[in-house]
């Protein structure tokens, strides 16, 4: 009498559920995290866009021989920007992402006025 061995390999459906639950808890503790830190991305990219921009007012201001409550618009600064200078929060153009008024003035960001400060990071 012959006697076959039929043992498969394979894994249990209580290590398989183990595997899942492990997973799912690793991704909901990694989810949160990396919304966070692309937010903090957005949010420090967004300040050093702003400081190009004070930068671009300035150098301007020196060429132009203006003072500093003369009246700034974006046609005076974009040739003074090397690249395209967007909001990364959702601006689709330099108009509807940021606001200069004068040169004494700080630019804003209109996407997010209230996270997006130049003013808090120079000080």
């Amino acid at each position: 009498m012959k006697r076959t061995a039929s043992h498969i390999g394979g894994f249990t459906l209580v290590e398989i559920m183990i595997v899942v639950a492990i997973i799912g808890l690793l991704a909901s503790i990694a989810v949160p995290n990396f919304t966070k830190a692309r937010m903090t991305a957005r949010m420090n990219a967004c300040i050093n866009n702003l400081r190009v921009i004070d930068g671009a007012i300035q150098q301007w201001a020196l060429d132009t021989k203006q003072g500093e409550t003369a009246q700034v618009t974006a046609a005076d600064i974009l040739p003074y920007l090397k690249n395209a200078v967007t909001c990364p929060s959702g601006g689709k153009t330099f108009t509807d992402s940021y606001s200069v008024t004068t040169v004494e003035a700080r630019p804003t960001c209109l996407i997010q006025p209230s996270t997006h400060k130049l003013e808090e990071t120079l000080q």
